[in-house]
């Protein structure tokens, strides 16, 4: 699920939309848009249903280090 009002803008993640979509269709979640730093994927790891999150520009811009977030986050959290 994107958010096309906040991608690249890092304004942070819509993460009552993307967990409202996840649980109207029962259907894992990757979120996209928004995403400025760590913080924002713990948001988004709290959420049922939200299983992954695209983090781009923070990425590049140096606001999200991405070794910190790999090894907070892996695919064995995500998919016990």
């Amino acid at each position: 699920f994107t958010d096309i009002r906040r991608d690249g803008r890092a304004s942070g993640p819509s993460v009552e939309a993307t967990a409202r979509l996840a649980a109207a269709t029962g259907l894992p979640v990757v979120a996209s848009g928004g995403v400025r730093d760590l913080a924002d994927l713990e948001a988004l790891a709290r959420r049922a249903g939200i299983t992954a999150a695209i983090a781009g520009r923070a990425v590049y811009e140096g606001t999200l280090d991405l070794a910190q977030a790999l090894a907070r986050y892996t695919a064995s959290d995500l998919y016990p």
